[in-house]
């Protein structure tokens, strides 16, 4: 006779990717042109992440506003209505410009994308951020390094970033604070070419070029976990060797 454990299963690890750069003056059918070569990139990457829909206001909740296939003219008045500002109050253009996405997924498959683009301030960044599918069918498939590694190729060049990552929330909030809120090694990891040479790196990591833009590190063929020391070790060491080489400076010069 066999009975069933009543262990609870722990629950997976949550994942995202981050494309990352500094004070870039940018208007908004500037971020728009990147925003289309974005979309496109990401379609090829895998099915479920070809399909995209603008966040709608609270009042346009409910409301589907398709971004498939990338329309420059769309994009352009999205982001052109995605500029901060106080309520009732003229422009603040310095703090860029912000279109929210999401796809067709729904439950476990619900995938979110934030493009913040042409923020130009002193200390200011610019941001894309896309959340990862942790469990089902899709995460399996798209959970997976050759994926990544294109997800993070699509990122880095689509928004010609400084540094971006794949990684999991738990590895990020496992870091000391300096490091969460600065630059760090994930399981994907690009450095542009604008920072240096990316050194020799130990086995099992591999590099790949992003032909005259940058470099991306992968630290391991399997899933990079934060519950597996030899995979936490792997991206510290790593880190300290791209540090070394002057390649893990902050994305901002200081505070605005």
């Amino acid at each position: 006779m066999t009975t069933q454990s009543t262990t609870p299963m722990a629950d997976p690890e949550t994942y995202y990717a981050g494309a990352y750069w500094g004070p870039r003056q940018e208007s908004a059918e500037e971020c728009a042109r990147r925003a289309v070569g974005f979309l496109d990139l990401l379609a090829a990457c895998d099915p479920l992440l070809a399909h995209w829909n603008k966040t709608p206001k609270p009042r346009g909740k409910g409301l589907k506003f398709p971004l498939m296939p990338p329309d420059l003219s769309t994009l352009t008045e999205a982001f052109r209505r995605g500029v901060n500002r106080e309520p009732g109050g003229p422009p603040i253009e310095h703090l860029g410009l912000t279109v929210s996405a999401y796809n067709d997924g729904t439950g476990p498959d619900f995938v979110t994308a934030r493009m913040h683009c042409g923020s130009h301030a002193k200390g200011m960044s610019n941001a894309c951020v896309l959340s990862i599918p942790s469990k089902g069918a899709n995460a399996e498939r798209v959970l997976t390094a050759p994926v990544l590694t294109q997800v993070v190729r699509s990122m880095a060049s689509a928004w010609d970033a400084d540094w971006a990552l794949a990684t999991s929330w738990e590895h990020r909030e496992m870091l000391e604070e300096e490091l969460r809120t600065g630059t760090f090694v994930g399981w994907v990891t690009y450095v542009s070419l604008r920072r240096g040479t990316v050194p020799p790196l130990p086995a099992p990591v591999r590099i790949e070029k992003v032909e005259g833009m940058g470099t991306l590190v992968i630290l391991t063929p399997e899933r990079f976990t934060a519950t597996n020391p030899e995979h936490v070790a792997l991206a510290k060491r790593v880190r300290e060797l791209l540090s070394k080489a002057g390649l893990m400076r902050p994305v901002t010069d200081g505070p605005a």
